[in-house]
């Protein structure tokens, strides 16, 4: 919270007062830390009181995605498996937020062990968009995004393999950011794939996820999958616009199949972009179409080794998609996975070279509209909305959702992509955007669903 801001006190206050009221319809908590909350917000205001500020976060509440460890608050991945599990220790990114000056508000509610994108739960209860409840929030992050979009916290932390955190961004309307592999520790969190996690902010504002992003990311050696990179500058250099930045708009596969009320707010979206003097180019990413499904045999079999044990002896454990679609990476052959690793070799050496022609490629978040709960298809739904997505997480790219507007009542969200280690540069795209147009402004009024 900025100084001038309300204490943090009265922001908790308000903050729980709108769980109380909205999240029965809404359902993204599935842990309400309130009692902490209320404690590390009079700490922080006592602090303010005599100059001391905290850092970046200082004030800010942040929702987190259940399978993010909290010490002595139970974190259950939104499984049976872990529904009593309390953790020992925070996570490290937990450990960051608090010694930036956030405050934990509670644990959001997710997709099974983070293995599907509808956040249709059988354990915890099915969460809801609450700009309409009879809409999915999209998954796996779809308690963060949710509880966002709701004002039920400043900012969310959620975990993107496959899209997790950019499509419930883009279905809830708000900023949904995928940092570079490895910039940010996954340690403290159950992982869905090594080879592809990685914990990132949900906010209204890209400012605040650049905040986020500040406060959580650094190499880990308790993470395998940490790493050292040259980074970017996250907050010096976030108004500097994006006059000469060239944003690449592709011609083949991420606008095929597209709802066309979609194309036409990412193309208007690009159009502000121009106007502000960004430099619009066509350009050809050869192999984008063929990702998902190569992708897909090195991530299913990852979970499905991590998932081994509780296979083999209480599959019943599991809800029912989820099971089923962890029997893709039972089946997935040792030839087929190292097919897919070598094919990802090679694509991350082609995104290299789109990389040298642009700085940023743009597309939609997802292709198709937000679905209804009734009736949806976990497999084919989550299959069909991560389909523009799957492409940047094989080439361990940084990936950002930003609102771009809506149809129908539901938000609308724009893809923002860049080379490894460029996440301030599609956050500062992000900020220049959102500093001419105002759909990040608009909030939802929470209803209870009709089915």
């Amino acid at each position: 919270m900025l100084p001038s801001g309300p204490t943090a006190s009265a922001n908790v206050e308000k903050q729980l007062q709108t769980i109380a009221a909205d999240d029965p319809a809404v359902n993204a908590f599935i842990t309400v830390m309130a009692d902490a909350a209320r404690a590390d917000a009079a700490r922080l205001d006592k602090a303010a009181e005599t100059g001391q500020w905290r850092g970046v976060l200082h004030g800010m509440t942040i929702g987190v995605k259940d399978n993010i460890d909290t010490k002595g608050v139970r974190t259950t991945s939104g499984s049976s498996f872990f529904k009593d599990h309390v953790p020992s220790a925070d996570a490290t990114v937990i450990t960051k937020l608090k010694a930036a000056g956030a405050i934990i508000i509670g644990k959001l509610n997710m997709h099974e062990f983070a293995f599907g994108g509808t956040t249709q739960n059988v354990h915890y209860g099915s969460c809801h968009n609450p700009w309409n409840t009879d809409h999915i929030p999209g998954g796996s992050s779809g308690g963060s995004g949710a509880a966002v979009a709701a004002q039920m916290c400043d900012g969310a932390l959620g975990s993107d393999t496959g899209g997790s955190i950019r499509l419930p961004g883009a279905i809830n309307g708000v900023i949904g950011l995928r940092p570079t592999l490895g910039r940010v520790s996954n340690a403290g969190s159950v992982r869905v794939s090594l080879s592809f996690d990685t914990i990132g902010p949900l906010t209204y504002r890209a400012e605040d996820a650049a905040r986020i992003l500040a406060a959580i990311e650094g190499y880990d050696p308790a993470d395998s999958s940490s790493q050292r990179g040259p980074g970017d500058e996250l907050l010096r250099g976030l108004h500097a616009g994006v006059a000469g930045v060239r944003i690449g708009i592709p011609t083949n596969f991420f606008f095929d199949n597209v709802d066309p009320q979609i194309t036409t707010r990412v193309h208007a979206a690009l159009e502000q972009l121009e106007s502000l003097g960004a430099i619009l180019t066509e350009v050809t990413i050869p192999g984008a179409e063929d990702a998902q499904e190569q992708m897909k045999a090195l991530l299913y079999s990852d979970a499905a080794s991590f998932h081994a044990e509780r296979l083999a002896t209480n599959p019943d454990g599991f809800g029912k998609p989820e099971f089923d679609r962890l029997q893709f990476g039972v089946n997935t052959t040792g030839m087929q996975y190292a097919h897919a690793l070598d094919w990802r070799n090679s694509w991350i050496r082609q995104l290299e070279t789109v990389f040298a022609g642009v700085d940023i490629v743009a597309s939609p978040t997802m292709p198709v509209l937000t679905p209804l709960i009734a009736g949806v298809d976990m497999i084919k739904t989550t299959h069909r909305l991560t389909e523009k997505t799957f492409a940047w997480s094989m080439g361990g790219n940084p990936g950002l959702s930003v609102p771009v507007g809506f149809v129908d009542g539901l938000p609308v969200g724009m893809q923002l992509a860049g080379a490894p280690w460029r996440d301030g540069l599609l956050l500062r795209t992000a900020v220049a955007y959102q500093g001419v147009t105002d759909w990040h402004t608009a909030r939802p009024v929470v209803a209870a669903p009709r089915n």
